[in-house]
């Protein structure tokens, strides 16, 4: 088993995940819950995700197949998607790409936020599914797709517990250093997105791989 690629593919979705990014989004959206209720949002919200993403992790190859996507294309694509939410990562946003202006207005008048848009696309967002898609497509043994499972479930425990400390960090780290957290991933997602688009245009065009 190589474990640094599965170590990559973990911090990779941490980065484009980002739960300390989301921190005021998820308080807004659950300011007029009680505690037990922000806390079984915050669980459910976790959990749902992971099932987005495994979901992903079983049928996502199938997908591409279904629509006759090669994987080179889809690195590229994707390579594309991940620059764009890195872009607004590196300015402190939480990204277009994630949630529109227009969802979140329509998010503050929903009764329950758990699956929408908490779950899904602020948690298990398009960039989220991408690189479970092209990570699955390069490392698809039913070993590597146990780890890579195991991975997920991993960083649904991770944003389950920032949501669950959510108040308090939010106060610790404050606009500041949630803006700097959410720069960090950014540029590592920005250099995950260039090397996707790199793999991708190999593997499209091979004579640029000399």
């Amino acid at each position: 088993m190589d474990y640094a690629i599965y170590t990559q593919f973990f911090v990779a979705m941490l980065a484009i995940v980002n739960p300390f990014g989301l921190l005021p989004v998820f308080i807004g959206l659950t300011s007029d819950q009680s505690l037990v209720e922000r806390r079984r949002t915050a669980m459910m919200a976790s959990f749902a995700s992971a099932v987005i993403l495994w979901v992903v992790l079983l049928l996502g190859e199938s997908l591409l197949d279904f629509f006759s996507i090669s994987v080179s294309s889809f690195q590229v694509a994707g390579g594309v998607l991940l620059s764009f939410t890195a872009l607004s990562m590196l300015q402190g946003k939480l990204g277009e790409t994630r949630r529109t202006t227009e969802e979140g207005r329509e998010a503050a008048h929903m009764n329950s936020v758990t699956l929408v848009p908490l779950a899904l696309p602020l948690i298990a967002g398009p960039a989220a599914i991408t690189t479970v898609i092209v990570f699955t497509q390069a490392h698809h043994t039913v070993m590597d797709k146990g780890a890579l499972g195991i991975a997920i479930a991993l960083l649904g425990l991770v944003t389950w517990g920032v949501f669950l400390c959510a108040p308090m960090l939010a106060r610790w780290l404050g606009t500041t250093g949630i803006n700097l957290i959410t720069r960090v991933m950014g540029l590592i997602m920005m250099a995950l997105a260039v090397e996707f688009m790199a793999k991708g245009l190999k593997g499209l065009f091979p004579a640029l791989a000399g």
